[in-house]
């Protein structure tokens, strides 16, 4: 134990210091958090040494300082639920361990500053051990599909067995790629100039609606009726992001935007003209994701503000409010159902592989690595039970894929 901590006096030191992760006995998960654990600590000490300067240079001992990160890395591999935002832990790290800041109020140490250097603390946790995961290997993939994109892509399904594919091209239009249950298509240019990447849906056979971000930032809609595909038309707005779209029944979208405030907006097709935005509040750093398992069932999903997974949904009466789920996206997320009351969401990660979070019609699972080598937002779908589909923009901006039969 450190003997004195200057000039804070000795009796602020913890008495529970011997709860580092190395005092335990050695189960095999044991022995994995605390190679975490160290792992954490060296990367702390050799690549963020501006962390222990702008303690030290406060009045903090380098050792103490070498102590207090000890105590944010062992408290988020430990006892954290590492699915929850940094924010979360932060504020549960502090119920734990409230002396901390009466130490740095004797040196003056402005609170925002502290809170900014243990929330960056945990998120280098985070990071590091997000690593660690290990793939789930039952998924069939990654096939290469080629292209050039310079968006992620969008994915609709109208049967069994059926796949379109949407993305940018690098003359910024439309291009599309389908699956017909034996062969893939090549790619074909269906036009205009986006801004964003698309989104597509399918509410019956033969139909697929596609929407983007234009280059007045308004929303432009396309679709296929089984015959012809459409001119593009404007639904005005202002958007920031690409477009999301669901569909509750024939006939029937729901388009999610974020705007210029970073709140989700609505604009809903109700099967003979479109409605007025709704404003569904929030605050986004991502496009918007959402689907429907029902013809009164809405899930919309977007990265929050602390880089977590959020989700609101509509139950036929009302919206929710917005929740959190935890996680550490580097994208927007992308989310599909096999089943009524049943949600798979899918994610990049810090790492840029993919991961996956599942609503089970009672409780959500936690994040499962699927792998992958990410650099565009996934799009996932599905056209049966047992089935899903995800895609993405691989590293050679190219047209990935991957499925999971159940």
């Amino acid at each position: 134990m450190y003997r004195y901590i200057y000039p804070v006096p000795v009796y602020f030191v913890p008495v529970h210091y011997a709860r580092q992760p190395y005092m335990f006995q050695q189960t095999n998960s044991q022995m994995r958090q605390q190679a975490n654990f160290q792992e954490v600590m060296q990367m702390l000490r050799t690549e963020h040494g501006d962390l222990y300067n702008e303690l030290e240079q406060a009045g903090l001992n380098r050792g103490v300082v070498d102590y207090i990160f000890s105590l944010i890395v062992s408290f988020t591999i430990n006892q954290a639920d590492t699915t929850q935002s940094p924010n979360q832990i932060y504020n549960q790290f502090n119920n734990q361990y409230p002396w901390l800041y009466t130490v740095f109020g004797l040196l003056n140490i402005p609170q925002n500053e502290v809170t900014r250097i243990i929330l960056e603390v945990i998120r280098i946790t985070l990071d590091e051990i997000s690593d660690e995961a290990e793939p789930e290997d039952d998924w069939i993939g990654w096939e290469n599909l080629g292209g050039v994109l310079t968006s992620g892509p969008a994915v609709a399904s109208w049967q069994p067995n059926r796949l379109d594919v949407f993305a940018r091209g690098t003359d910024n239009s439309l291009y599309h790629k389908w699956w017909d249950g034996n062969n893939w298509s090549d790619w074909e240019s269906l036009g205009g100039v986006l801004t964003s990447a698309p989104a597509a849906v399918s509410w019956g056979p033969n139909r697929i609606d596609v929407f983007t971000r234009g280059t007045d930032n308004q929303l432009y809609h396309k679709w296929w009726n089984g015959n012809n595909w459409s001119d593009w038309e404007s639904l005005g707005g202002v958007l920031t992001s690409g477009p999301a779209v669901s569909s509750r029944r024939p006939n029937q979208l729901d388009v999610f935007v974020r705007g210029t405030n970073n709140r989700a907006f609505r604009r809903t097709w109700n099967g003979s003209q479109w409605e007025d935005w709704e404003d569904l509040g929030g605050n986004l750093k991502s496009a918007p994701a959402a689907v429907s398992w029902g013809p009164n069932r809405i899930d919309v999903f977007a990265r929050g503000q602390n880089d977590d997974l959020i989700h609101k949904w509509w139950d036929g009466n009302s919206w929710s409010n917005w929740e959190s789920l935890g996680g550490r996206l580097t994208s927007a997320p992308a989310v599909s159902s096999r089943r009524p009351n049943q949600l798979d969401v899918f994610v990049r990660g810090t790492n840029r592989q993919l991961y996956k979070k599942t609503w089970d019609g009672r409780t959500w699972s936690n994040w499962e690595n699927i792998g992958g080598n990410l650099y565009s937002k996934p799009a996932a779908v599905s056209w049966g039970p047992n089935r899903i589909d995800v895609f993405a923009r691989g590293q050679n901006q190219n047209l990935i894929h991957l499925y999971k039969n159940f």
